[in-house]
């Protein structure tokens, strides 16, 4: 464009170097000028050897005709045969969704840490903790409360928020029923609001004023046993009773069985609370008249008065703990605080956890502190508490009693030099272990259990019921960061999945109107949170769910895999099915979990998962599998195996096989060295005339976002100039390929890295702009493609798509830094800068986006420096 103005007529794009190593072309004798050659002069008199060379030129164009479209093919998605030719697949979601997946479930946490034989009762060293959150109504009997238990409730306990609502509900209609998840505090805040309502009652004096009632009983029998019948007790006793609503054939108590017990409870002036677990048994419950749910306590104060008693305890203050001591069950909310009693209003003592929670001076960990005070104990364990390190090795967003309690108790014992720094974190770590273990232990047991005898009839098998909470959470271990529906739809059908799986002789039923997203959330430890998810290509905001706890979903997955080896088939089917979905979302995170639980049993899932989707006949599948084999040699200790099978694929494997292998090898981790990896990947794409060309290419340019991308240029460089011509199909497409894809679509790295910053950048482009020294390597690779026959087309319409990559719609700068810096590399030369005016003039006169003037010179100073455009007009003047 001289003079910075486009001419009136456009150059016709110069013919290639005459010698020039960098096209493929020049080692076959020539070849690489066919294309601009003319035909040979016709011999005098002989009209028979004219139009033998007219059918040659005519047959050789054709020829080049066949190969352009073959190219062609080559560059096409692989990933999207199964969608057809028009229709885009959505890489850049699927990356997105397999990071996500990986985030979730790297921690490498060690999840063995305590003997699960008897995993109600943790040991370290002295220290002995209840852990066992299970404790159904099943487990309890009818009984008095011992006065010293009340005690203990009436100094200890951290109300909830909301108590003091609970506590006048209570007072008012002598009845709650009060809601919440196994392990949250529940029976200890019931028990609380008992003895603090019939402390000054008609049973007041009444030594057995508090009472656990047989949960076998149920409702009615309770109203019975209030209203003065067998078994009958004083006038203001309080009650506690836990019924077993989740039992198969279980029927929950109705409204008048409430308002009978409650108008019992009334004449007698006592009180009863009924705790249940949410979920969809007991909603009805809850949200009727005495229903309420019932709160977490609150984690840091939980954990400060727990700490502090522990140190009070062994710094050998035993009469500022106020009575009682030793370990709560995994359904107490309180802690020792050595204070006095709450007022009758419910209040807390505010400071009562200050000293825990002061901060100080940071000795080193275990080491005895100066003076030996309590008060300094107390300001390294607030920092120890803090320790970035320890809170990893927790991995909980909040505590539950139980889990404080040991919490606290390894903080103190570690502070008091009884335990090491490693056997701490080895303690936290086990946490959300112990959390697994109770999740599923016993799960279907109570499909043994008789329904009781109310005289009712179930209206319908309970399987379904049963399993929905332990399917939930699987799902959320799989599925953790995808949407609440998506979530919940494969909970149902893992739901299905083991339901069958149990009982395979009856049909399960299927609910359709029984879902609670919020009891969901309680009974899984799980949050929702708004963020983005990917729809068609397109980002939008939609309710996703988390687990609230980074351990939880290694350590559903670990207890799932490695103690219920019944729930694999129905678990192995399910991910399968998830492996279909056509949701990036779904089906890239059920892939990463797929590799997390082969790598606790290899053999396993190798044959039940890896290898059978690896052979599938639709890409999605083998998709699934390649990815769930790079999350295996993520491990070290599954790396060398895994190489090893993608090494048997690449070179004996059927085409199927060589396939996955070849999406396995662009993940990066699936050979022992990127040459070799690049080996493997050749192999794939030059076998049987380049069939499979396409995925190969793809998973060399997957390749170039990694450290290593010099490697794959100067490789990419030896194949244009090999002798064999898939070898330089292999280079050429690749070439063309990094110019189409965009960043996003192939990068594993967050947001915030140089390439993550640029994610809807062409690839070529972000490469030219982050990496300066690679920018020679990229332009003289990206001329190669542009100066060869077969693959000229293709690349104009590349570098015209980078060209208009320049500037968004709006006007904003968009790719132009890199423009800048492989333009000038691209026309190094007269004749190249020829091609690009002839390029640019052409855009101008795109009939559907014409480019305009404007941005044309623009560009067009992009390519060809000040210096050079004037030497090149006094030049052309003279």
């Amino acid at each position: 464009m001289a003079d910075e103005a486009v001419a009136e007529h456009p150059a016709e794009p110069a013919a290639p170097k005459a010698k020039d190593a960098r096209s493929p072309e020049a080692p076959r004798g020539g070849a690489r000028g066919d294309d601009n050659a003319k035909d040979a002069p016709d011999a005098p008199g002989s009209s028979d050897a004219s139009d033998a060379a007219d059918a040659e030129a005519a047959e050789r164009e054709k020829e080049r005709e066949r190969a352009a479209d073959r190219f062609k093919d080559r560059t096409r998605d692989p990933l999207a045969e199964e969608q057809g030719e028009e229709e885009p697949t959505d890489a850049a979601a699927a990356t997105r969704a397999r990071r996500s997946g990986q985030k979730l479930l790297a921690s490498g946490r060690d999840l063995v840490s305590f003997d699960r034989s008897d995993v109600s009762q943790v040991h370290i060293n002295n220290i002995s903790v209840g852990l066992d959150a299970r404790r159904s109504g099943l487990s309890m009997r009818d009984g008095p409360v011992p006065e010293e238990e009340l005690l203990r409730i009436r100094r200890t306990h951290i109300e909830p928020e909301g108590y003091v609502r609970l506590r006048r509900a209570l007072e008012a209609r002598r009845l709650l029923v009060l809601g919440g998840a196994p392990g949250t505090g529940r029976a200890s805040t019931a028990l609380a609001l008992l003895e603090e309502v019939t402390r000054d009652g008609e049973g007041g004096q009444n030594a057995e004023r508090v009472r656990r009632a047989d949960p076998e009983q149920g409702v009615r029998g309770l109203a019975t046993q209030v209203m003065g019948g067998e078994g009958g007790h004083p006038r203001g006793t309080g009650y506690l009773l836990e019924p077993a609503l989740d039992r198969p054939g279980t029927l929950p108590p109705d409204g008048m069985d409430l308002d009978q017990l409650a108008s019992a409870l009334a004449e007698q002036g006592s009180y009863a609370v009924v705790v249940v677990s949410v979920g969809s048994a007991a909603n009805p419950l809850l949200a009727g008249r005495y229903g309420a749910i019932c709160p977490p306590a609150p984690t840091r104060e939980l954990v400060a008065v727990r700490l502090r008693k522990r140190l009070e305890e062994e710094h050998g203050d035993p009469a500022r703990v106020g009575g009682g001591s030793g370990a709560r069950d995994g359904d107490g909310g309180g802690g020792l605080d050595g204070h006095a009693d709450r007022d009758r209003d419910g209040g807390r003592d505010e400071g009562r956890a200050r000293g825990a929670d002061q901060g100080g001076d940071r000795p080193r960990d275990g080491d005895p502190d100066e003076d030996g005070s309590l008060s300094r104990l107390l300001e390294r364990a607030a920092e120890l508490r803090e320790d970035p390190e320890v809170t990893e090795a927790v991995g909980l967003d909040d505590l539950r009693p139980a889990e404080a309690e040991l919490f606290a108790s390894l903080l103190a014992g570690h502070l008091l030099g009884s335990v090491g720094r490693e056997e701490l974190l080895s303690g936290c770590r086990g946490l959300a272990a112990v959390q697994a273990y109770e999740w599923f232990a016993g799960v279907d047991r109570a499909l043994a259990a008789p329904p009781p005898g109310d005289g009712r009839a179930p209206v319908r098998s309970g399987t379904a019921a049963l399993f929905h909470p332990v399917a939930f959470r699987i799902a959320l271990a799989v599925l953790g960061g995808a949407s609440h529906s998506a979530v919940s739809a494969a909970a149902h059908l893992l739901t299905w999945e083991l339901s069958v799986q149990s009982d395979p002789d009856s049909t399960p039923a299927r609910p359709l109107f029984c879902d609670d997203p919020e009891s969901d959330l309680a009974l899984s430890r799980a949050r929702p949170a708004d963020g983005p998810g990917d729809v068609a290509g397109a980002e939008v905001t939609g309710r996703l769910i988390f687990y609230r706890g980074a351990a939880l979903p290694a350590a559903v997955l670990a207890e799932l895999w490695d103690r219920h080896f019944p729930v694999r088939a129905p678990v192995v089917r399910w991910l399968r099915l998830l492996a279909d979905d056509p949701r990036p979302q779904v089906s890239m995170r059920a892939a990463v979990a797929a590799g997390e639980l082969s790598v606790r049993d290899f053999e396993h899932g190798y044959a039940e998962l890896v290898r059978p989707l690896a052979e599938a006949s639709t890409p999605r599948r083998r998709v699934f599998a390649a990815t769930a084999l790079d999350q295996a040699a993520g491990h070290a200790s599954h790396r060398r195996a895994v190489r090893k099978v993608v090494e048997d694929w690449s070179r004996h494997g059927t085409p199927a096989l060589r396939w996955t292998a070849a999406m396995a090898l662009g993940y990066g981790r699936s050979a022992d060295s990127m040459d070799d990896t690049l080996d493997a990947l050749a192999r794939i794409g030059v076998r049987d005339g380049g069939e499979q060309l396409a995925v190969a290419s793809l998973n060399v340019v997957r390749l170039l976002t990694l450290p290593e991308c010099a490697t794959v240029l100067r490789r990419l460089a030896d194949w244009t100039g090999h002798h064999g011509e898939e070898y330089q199909d292999l280079a050429l497409v690749s070439i063309v390929r990094l110019a189409l894809t965009d960043v996003d679509e192939v990068l594993d790295d967050e947001p915030g890295t140089p390439l993550g910053d640029r994610g809807d950048w062409p690839l070529l482009l972000a490469l030219a702009a982050t990496r300066p020294e690679l920018t020679g390597k990229l332009a003289d690779l990206f001329w190669t493609a542009l100066n060869t026959a077969r693959s000229r087309d293709v690349a104009f319409d590349a570098l015209e798509t980078l060209l208009r990559s320049a500037s968004r719609k709006d006007g904003r700068e968009w790719t132009r830094e890199g423009l800048a810096a492989l333009l000038p590399a691209l026309t190094a030369e007269e004749h190249d800068r020829r091609r690009l005016d002839w390029l640019l003039r052409r855009m101008m006169r795109d009939q559907d986006r014409p480019l305009t003037e404007e941005r044309a010179r623009a560009l067009w100073r992009l390519a060809v420096p000040a210096r050079q455009r004037r030497s090149e007009e006094e030049e052309s003047h003279g």
